[in-house]
């Protein structure tokens, strides 16, 4: 009986593009923060507090290794709650009342009371990053808790394009809302007052349009859209314990690995990229600020359409062709890169589409293998992996860009990304079935 309703779901479904929309308000505000984050709290760091790069580095770090625990541990405490709403309700309330203690307290540094000194805006941003880290997996696990299994790279794109939204709207907003005064201090109260807000209404849009029980069912109904025999996700029972199948297991094991080495290339290269540009070109940074803009304009323009691609040849098909297409870029980069020339564009280009080709389709190829109940777990595999490269790889490019150059951070991101093409071939689960040509997905478009 499920086989027969597996299939016919399968022949009568299509993404709900507008579910999917309001499920990615909580990708958005979280990614409007980030964009504050990683653009704003150095320069406070630096010029009211007057830290070292080496000290500041290390504070820009904390995120990532607070997440490599707090992300699965709080992906899998929703897991066991059984819903993601109430972390994703109190984690952004948090968060959007902390992070107006950070300018606060730098304003008040700034004016000459010590009392807010660097310890107490520290200790502040820390309580902040563990708020943040207790709701993003469940945030991005809702998605897949209401989607069906075979459109989860689809709807995984355009939760990265409400993402990218949440980061355009934070940069608009430094732009307008940042105030200096007299003395040379920059005042940043508004521009976090309006990301606070913004947080705080997404939240709302999110919880009065989002029936998550109610969908979350529909999905056990139909069994996310696949019938047994398709499920992934099933277990087998060893020494009275529920675990993978052995060669579902390896394919988890291998696309973990993929994700590893794909973001140990690609994070080494953006991140570093301004430091490569000022050190080899005149001009450098201006120029470099415009390859990394041209990247993330191209990955937002390939999220959909590389949703659709997957849909119709598959994921892993879809990850080699990112793959390749990265490993390809850094290459051309390596050479065209030396002197600055309007070609560098064009590996950028082929970088985000590379960004989109295999941030879209990883997640969902990890969520295959997941079954009801667990999601919020394997969204914590997903994330301390690649929140583990991004911790090392830093580290291990600087100091080859230390020791032996400049020169070597883009074939460092090339053989990087290109290793990561061996253990995707190795994965032999995760991937959903190519649709039919012909075939349409209908949506389960009732009473949303």
């Amino acid at each position: 009986m499920q086989k027969i309703i597996g299939k016919a779901v399968n022949e009568t479904m299509k993404l709900n593009y507008k579910r999917t929309i309001l499920v990615g308000f909580a990708f958005f505000s979280i990614c409007a923060f980030w964009q504050v984050y990683d653009t704003i709290i150095p320069l406070i760091l630096r010029d009211t507090y007057h830290m070292p790069d080496g000290p500041a580095g290390i504070v820009m770090a904390l995120d990532n290794v607070l997440a490599l625990f707090l992300l699965p541990l709080f992906g899998a405490l929703s897991d066991k709650k059984g819903t993601r709403m109430p972390f994703i309700v109190r984690g952004t309330i948090g968060a959007a009342v902390l992070m107006m203690f950070l300018p606060l307290i730098a304003n008040a540094f700034s004016a000459g009371n010590t009392m807010f000194g660097v310890a107490a805006f520290l200790f502040a941003l820390a309580l902040l990053l563990v708020v943040m880290g207790t709701y993003r997996s469940p945030a991005v696990a809702l998605m897949a808790d209401v989607t069906p299994k075979p459109l989860r790279s689809q709807g995984n794109a355009v939760i990265n394009l409400m993402g990218a939204l949440g980061g355009l709207y934070t940069l608009v907003m430094i732009k307008v809302a940042v105030r200096g005064d007299g003395s040379g201090h920059t005042d940043y109260f508004y521009l976090f007052l309006s990301v606070a807000v913004l947080m705080l209404a997404a939240i709302a849009v999110l919880l009065l349009t989002v029936r998550e029980k109610k969908l979350v069912q529909q999905m056990k109904d139909v069994n996310y859209g696949v019938s047994e025999e398709e499920d992934q996700g099933q277990t087998v029972e060893v020494d009275g314990k529920e675990t993978l199948p052995p060669p579902v297991k390896k394919s988890l094991i291998c696309v973990l690995a993929c994700i590893v080495f794909w973001f140990m290339g690609y994070n080494a290269v953006v991140t570093a990229f301004s430091k490569f540009a000022t050190h080899m070109w005149s001009g450098g940074l201006s120029h470099a600020s415009t390859c990394l803009m041209v990247g993330t304009v191209s990955a937002v323009i390939s999220y959909l359409p590389v949703g659709m691609i997957s849909a119709r040849f598959g994921r892993k098909r879809s990850i080699q062709a990112g793959l390749i297409t990265g490993a390809a870029a850094f290459v051309f980069l390596a050479f065209a890169a030396r002197d600055f020339s309007p070609l560098i564009y064009l590996g950028f280009m082929g970088v985000g589409f590379a960004q989109a080709a295999v941030t879209v389709n990883t997640f969902p190829m990890v969520w295959e293998i997941s079954r009801v109940g667990n999601i919020g777990k394997y969204t914590g595999y997903y994330y301390t992996c690649s929140m583990a490269a991004q911790t090392v790889t830093p580290i291990l490019s600087g100091y080859l860009l230390q020791w032996f150059g400049y020169n070597t951070l883009l074939p460092y991101g090339a053989v990087m990304v290109a290793i990561a093409l061996i253990p995707l071939a190795m994965a032999k689960h995760g991937d959903t079935k190519p649709l039919p040509k012909k075939s349409k997905l209908e949506m389960f478009d009732s009473d949303d």
